[in-house]
């Protein structure tokens, strides 16, 4: 079964922001911002990209969203950070609505529309277990009695790790249970259905279709940072200590996140 994962990287949407400006210029100038964009790639680099180099299963294809205005520097660079990454196909938009792009992107992917495919969306300062991808098709094998009865279906592996990231290392919180975070949040889609999990704001995902939720391990990794959109209204605050040696080698292991990686990128 095919397995899509979407993520967008500073794409200037119209909509899907929570922190709203006037003018796609104000848009641009925000999400362009020498301090927002240091930031996403050390973030891009150290956190997200390692977790899917680490990936047990490497058969699957990430969409890397970005917008046309993305400056030539950055566009540079994410080619480079990506170049040994054959799943990844970067695709550079004009601003367009938000859901309705990310939909048709995510079905022009999929290789045969009359098969099954999985589907998950993957932030760019998030990194999810080296196990993600094949515990993602195991469990769709598990539960194939229930998706062979429903257009749509969601896998919430809802267990992980908030963190920050800076050039003293990783600060975690103990591992925690969040049911319908985005990160390690994935979609069954039926063949000849042009539903996507773009179709659902994640945290109501419940709402709309049938969901089976895998909380056993700690299968994600979810950075708090200056620039969250989604915290940047309500910001909430959580405690973090940093990582003993032994918890820098388990996330190494798990996620494929150094700290020694981290603390060189961020403090240089």
């Amino acid at each position: 079964m095919q397995v899509i994962g979407l993520c967008r990287f500073s794409y200037p949407a119209l909509g899907g922001f929570q922190v709203e400006h006037e003018t796609m210029e104000e848009r641009l100038a925000y999400l362009y911002s020498d301090a927002r964009m240091a930031e996403r790639f050390r973030l891009f680099e150290t956190v997200a990209l390692p977790s899917l180099r680490q990936q047990t299963d490497q058969d699957f294809d990430l969409i890397l969203v970005t917008g046309d205005s993305l400056p030539q520097q950055h566009r540079d660079r994410l080619h480079s950070l990506t170049a040994d990454m054959p799943q990844v196909r970067i695709v550079t938009e004009p601003p367009r609505r938000h859901r309705p792009i990310m939909k048709d992107l995510l079905n022009q992917a999929r290789r045969d529309p009359n098969q099954p495919c999985l589907q998950f969306r993957f932030d760019d300062d998030d990194a999810v277990a080296g196990e993600f991808v094949a515990r993602l098709r195991e469990t769709a094998a598990d539960c194939a009695p229930l998706l062979a009865k429903t257009a749509a279906a969601a896998i919430d592996f809802n267990s992980g790790y908030i963190a920050e990231f800076s050039a003293d290392g990783i600060a975690a919180a103990e591992p925690a249970v969040y049911p319908y975070f985005t990160a390690a949040l994935a979609m069954y889609a039926a063949g000849g259905s042009r539903m996507t999990i773009m179709n659902f704001a994640h945290h109501r995902i419940h709402h709309h279709i049938p969901t089976v939720t895998v909380p056993d391990v700690p299968m994600w990794v979810r950075s708090h940072n200056r620039f969250n959109d989604s915290r940047q209204l309500r910001a909430d605050q959580i405690a973090v200590t940093p990582l003993t040696a032994k918890q820098e080698r388990e996330f190494e292991t798990i996620f494929g996140i150094r700290s020694a990686h981290v603390r060189q990128v961020f403090g240089s």
